[in-house]
């Protein structure tokens, strides 16, 4: 029997974890489409350790982070944005990242996160949530699916390179 996962807001003391966590979601992607996605460097899990460091008490964002047995083995990056005329959209909460390490992952994590994630972000105000995600990630896919996220956009990309 595996012990029970709970959720809670990041703290400092969660950011080299996070790190951690982040750096694997820069290479995941970046071996999804290596011309689309940044690489991860050497100093990848400090800088996205310490980015996100960076904006732990802004109100607007919401990190949390799922533990178990004391460890951090999942984390959420959200925040709550205003109208995007990019976009065509009007305010909105933004799920920028989730990542639950592979060792947790078909446990159930990611919906706990998606799930705490979604509330924290309605409660700060935000009408409707908006995401984007790899192209072949399905796995991450089906998670927002079976958490009610419906497509409204497809990014495209050409590489400007001579052919």
């Amino acid at each position: 029997m595996t012990a029970a996962v709970t959720v809670r807001p990041a703290t400092p003391r969660d950011l080299t974890v996070i790190g951690r966590l982040g750096a694997l979601l820069v290479r995941e992607h970046h071996d999804f489409d290596p011309q689309r996605f940044i690489p991860a460097t050497p100093q990848t899990e400090k800088l996205y350790g310490s980015f996100l460091g960076t904006q732990l008490d802004n109100p607007k964002i919401v990190i949390l982070v799922a533990e178990r047995d004391g460890e951090a083995i999942g984390y959420t990056y959200a925040g709550v944005e205003g109208t995007d005329y990019m976009s065509l959209r009007g305010p909105a909460g933004a799920f920028y990242d989730i990542v639950v390490d592979p060792a947790h992952r078909g446990q159930g994590v990611g919906r706990m996160l998606v799930d705490a994630t979604l509330e924290a972000l309605k409660a700060r105000g935000a009408p409707r949530v908006v995401l984007s995600t790899a192209e072949r990630n399905v796995t991450a896919q089906r998670l927002f699916d079976r958490a009610g996220f419906r497509r409204t956009m497809i990014e495209m990309t050409r590489e400007l390179e001579d052919r």
